[in-house]
């Protein structure tokens, strides 16, 4: 009798019974949430450790840190809907059954996200530049995320988004257009982080532009070009184009002509492709081709080249070039072959100022 007495006694509008039955449910919870915890943690935890297993440690990481909490705050709003609670304590814990779990699904979402960038630039090799790019697209994924999460937060407790954003009226409309360019521009910066068309010291041609990439911003990419002057293009105008990056190549193809006198004797003539592939190949970092004559010009034999340098750099180009006129030269002057002699066009209004 004292039992039941004190089992139906009232504290705080409920009865000892009814917390104890809370204080069950919450137990029986915590046990379901820990056999849930050992069972598929524990599997996650044991698998070996290799490339294709790194997500899984990852993720079961974040599920321990933030899904077990959420889940024992579950368990507690569970047990407590046993109770006949107060108006000011219900609302107060329906704001927070709906902020906490909100909290937790993103803190999760942004950790998967920077895992996945962790993971994409270790495949490539990061620079300076790239490493602030990437802080400052993690710091734009996040906002966009809480404000997201904001959004929801505030659809679920009544207040009306779409009400707040109609009443921002013409205002609202102005913001929205003039943030539309922005947005693409930050969507393009994006999409060249992680397609990587070109970076930080590459030299690149856009359309009539050309000159080395100095610096990848949020909203706008700056060239500085041959002559010393900087050329700002929208992230927009970029994604847009087509792109011509000289530094991706990984050899440089090189085509050139050569005219010699038309007096020149045909044993003389068959000799001088041979004499240009002797010397291609003596210089290093070099990949003969072919060399032909090719045709018979207005006022010489004209001789096609072509040959590979094994190297991007354009300077290395030019002093491998200049070699081989240098020894086309020399080559040529030792059998007594001439260049041909270039012939001046005499316009009538030439001949009329002469007069």
């Amino acid at each position: 009798m004292i039992f039941q007495k004190v089992m139906h006694s009232l504290f705080l509008g409920n009865t000892v019974e009814d917390y104890a039955v809370s204080l069950g449910i919450f137990i029986g919870l915590l046990l379901i949430i820990g056999i849930m915890k050992l069972v598929f943690l524990a599997r996650l935890k044991g698998l070996p450790r290799k490339d294709g297993t790194l997500f899984l440690f990852r993720l079961a990481g974040q599920l321990e840190r933030n899904a077990v909490p959420l889940l024992v705050l579950i368990a507690l709003y569970a047990a407590l809907q046993h109770l006949r609670l107060s108006g000011t304590i219900d609302k107060i814990l329906h704001a927070g059954i709906v902020f906490v779990p909100i909290f937790f699904i993103v803190k999760f979402i942004l950790s998967l996200v920077a895992f996945g960038i962790e993971q994409r630039w270790k495949r490539t090799e990061v620079t300076a530049s790239d490493r602030q790019s990437l802080r400052i697209m993690s710091i734009v994924i996040e906002v966009i995320v809480w404000v997201t999460a904001g959004i929801v937060l505030f659809d679920n407790l009544g207040i009306k988004i779409s009400t707040l954003v109609a009443g921002l009226g013409i205002g609202g409309i102005a913001v929205a257009l003039a943030s539309q360019t922005v947005l693409g521009d930050l969507f393009a910066f994006i999409m060249i982080l992680f397609d990587r068309p070109f970076e930080v010291g590459d030299f690149i041609i856009v359309n009539d532009f050309m000159g080395t990439v100095s610096e990848i911003g949020i909203k706008s990419t700056r060239l500085r070009s041959l002559d010393g002057e900087l050329i700002v293009f929208h992230n927009t105008d970029l994604t847009n184009a087509r792109i011509r990056n000289y530094k991706k190549m990984k050899e440089r193809r090189v085509l050139f002509t050569l005219g010699i006198s038309c007096d020149t004797q045909l044993p003389e003539m068959k000799k001088v492709p041979g004499i240009i592939a002797g010397i291609i190949r003596s210089i290093p970092e070099t990949r003969f081709d072919r060399a032909h004559f090719k045709a018979f010009g207005d006022v010489s034999l004209v001789y096609e080249v072509v040959y590979y340098v094994l190297t991007p750099d354009y300077n290395v180009y030019m002093d491998i070039q200049q070699a081989i006129n240098y020894r086309i030269h020399e080559e040529l002057d030792a059998l007594n072959i001439k260049f041909a002699s270039p012939v001046a066009v005499v316009t009538p209004a030439l001949l009329n100022a002469k007069k």
